[in-house]
């Protein structure tokens, strides 16, 4: 456990050494609709609609979408039907040739920026799933040539809804208190407006 807690072990993982050890696993592994984390998940769904007029993401640890709020419907408008049909898995959504990627602006800054997240976490976890999410959307983009350096003070996602590019810089938040495998590996993922256009776009309506 020593060595766990310094490499930085997900608990699923310790789980496993503890087993191949000899020993019960010491951590949780609950359904995300068990009863015994329900206040926790009600906790995580306010803070999504709490999150309102801006988009927000509630996902797991292989970034399949466990829920969202209502603004997110504004950016999937014209993906595939089968791309929404769960589980939803948002790296996917993102940039499928079917999805997303025809009216992301800045693909290839953006593209890249997801694949070196999901690499990371593919190298991190040694789990197949990251391996294989890594190598699928690496199809989809042209890796021939590096995406130029982004030159702003963070990198946003740029996207045309009706005609009009909106301009988003994105958070990330975790439970680090979590002792349930489960919750540990969900993360909130909240888009802000990076303009001033994007803001007025979703403070209307």
């Amino acid at each position: 456990m020593r060595l766990s807690d310094n490499l930085d072990v997900p608990l699923r993982d310790r789980n496993r050494l503890l087993l191949a050890a000899g020993y019960a696993p010491r951590y949780q592994d609950h359904q995300l609709d068990d009863a015994s984390i329900a206040v926790v998940m009600d906790g995580l769904r306010r803070l999504l609609d709490a999150h309102l007029p801006y988009p927000a993401l509630l996902l797991d640890d292989h970034w399949d979408i466990v829920d969202a709020n209502a603004a997110v419907e504004q950016l999937l408008v014209g993906c595939a039907p089968e791309l929404l049909e769960p589980p939803v898995n948002v790296i996917r959504v993102c940039l499928h040739p079917d999805g997303l990627a025809g009216r992301i602006v800045n693909l290839r800054e953006w593209g890249s920026h997801l694949l070196q997240q999901v690499s990371h976490r593919a190298e991190r976890t040694h789990d197949q799933r990251h391996y294989e999410l890594a190598a699928e959307i690496a199809g989809y983009l042209d890796t021939s040539e590096a995406a130029a350096p982004f030159t702003g003070p963070v990198i946003t996602l740029e996207v045309d809804v009706d005609g009009t590019p909106l301009r988003f810089f994105s958070t990330a938040a975790t439970l680090s208190t979590a002792t349930d495998a489960a919750l540990e590996g969900l993360h909130l993922e909240t888009f802000l407006p990076a303009d001033d256009e994007t803001r007025r776009r979703f403070d209307q309506g």
